[in-house]
């Protein structure tokens, strides 16, 4: 499997992943998704969000246990954020099926869509669409880097955009989704563990802040006299960590749109999108407020006018004890827990159903990144948890 996937929407120079939603490779990775179903004798479909599924049972008898991930990537990002999860959920079924397990609850897999957000700016569209945390008509503003909407986008690759929103009926016939991610950090690797499972994920959201000054030559105009919304910008970066690491949260800027973008001239727009997570409600408010501040007071100085919008926000996810307990005996107690600060699709659907996560160790705490890795014992050790798991879930 991993073979067959590896090739899809890989770029020859960074050797990172440029899947994004609902390009050919994303059309790609999906026809790969499809293959695997049907190879396996899965009833496959395609629900009104563009999100996938792998059925084992009858779909419509509830109480299904939900396992999988998605198969997009940030731009140049790894091999193994969210494939890893889709992947082990085939193979787990393969070595159930290997044990002669008898299943007595219906089982899914799942490729949820756009659930990095690469194109569209907003993560976790398939499943915030299905759980009714975005509507239609948000969905319908979403635009790329080139002005394509995603109806547009959706319905050029061959999906009805009409039927997108809350897919309620679907998701109650879920009893548990368990998600299964590589860590993106370093916690299981520093204890030593090869699998871990997920406590909460941190509150998280994203900013854009609209820098507007003066274009003007670069080379004619004095310093005295410009409008310079790029010193505006980059001292904003730099107060984002300074705020950042007084309160023992995370701030990046990794996003930065300038006009009209020339070598000789003082830009009149510079857009830079904010992302900021801390363990907390307040310690995020409280971060984000002192960044926002700082950039006020800069822009003034600069003569530089400012505007902050919030693109998205996911609270807290607290995964329910019960869920988590039970994951934690089917595999003997010897899985640690561990927060993250990353987002997933397990923690949106948590508001609507039973979810878990479990985490496979990441030896150098690398992710969105080509050197993003785990290791081969690793990842067999997590098809083998989520084979327990499952197992433990779905055919007692």
């Amino acid at each position: 499997m991993w073979a067959d996937l590896r090739r899809i929407g890989r770029d020859a120079d960074s050797g990172g992943y440029r899947r994004y939603a609902w390009t050919g490779a994303d059309a790609d990775c999906r026809a790969w998704f499809r293959e695997q179903a049907e190879a396996r004798g899965l009833a496959h479909e395609t629900d009104r969000n563009g999100n996938q599924w792998a059925w084992l049972g009858d779909p419509t008898a509830g109480d299904a246990v939900v396992t999988g991930s998605h198969l997009d990537s940030v731009p140049d990002g790894g091999a193994f954020d969210g494939p890893l999860g889709v992947v082990s959920s085939f193979a787990a079924l393969d070595e159930l099926r290997r044990r002669g397990a008898v299943f007595t609850r219906p089982l899914a897999i799942t490729n949820f869509g756009d659930e990095e957000g690469a194109r569209f700016g907003l993560a976790c569209v398939g499943s915030r669409l299905a759980a009714g945390q975005l509507t239609k008509e948000q969905a319908y503003a979403l635009r790329d880097a080139d002005g394509v909407s995603l109806p547009a986008a959706m319905e050029a690759a061959g999906h009805d955009p009409e039927t997108i929103g809350a897919d309620r009926e679907r998701l109650s016939r879920i009893g548990a989704f368990v998600e299964l991610h590589v860590e993106q950090g370093r916690a299981l690797d520093i204890s030593g563990d090869p699998i871990g499972i997920a406590s909460a994920i941190w509150p998280h959201g994203r900013w854009r802040f609209d820098f507007r000054g003066e274009a003007n030559h670069a080379g004619t105009t004095r310093l005295a006299d410009r409008r310079d919304p790029m010193l505006t910008y980059a001292e904003t970066v730099l107060a984002a960590r300074r705020e950042a690491e007084l309160a023992g949260a995370v701030a990046t800027f990794g996003k930065v749109a300038v006009e009209p973008n020339g070598v000789n001239a003082i830009p009149s727009l510079v857009r830079g999108w904010l992302d900021s997570r801390a363990a907390d409600q307040a310690t995020l408010d409280t971060v984000v407020a002192a960044i926002e501040q700082a950039a006020k007071d800069r822009a003034q100085r600069d003569g530089v006018d400012l505007a902050v919008v919030r693109e998205s926000f996911t609270p807290v996810v607290e995964f329910g004890h019960a869920l988590r307990d039970e994951i934690g005996a089917l595999l003997g107690g010897r899985a640690p827990l561990l927060g993250t600060g990353a987002g997933h699709d397990a923690g949106i659907l948590s508001a609507a159903v039973p979810t878990a996560m479990l985490f496979v160790r990441n030896p150098t705490g690398v992710s969105h990144s080509p050197a993003e890795y785990a290791a081969e014992d690793d990842c067999v050790a997590g098809v083998l948890a989520l084979a327990d798991v499952v197992e433990g879930l779905a055919c007692r």
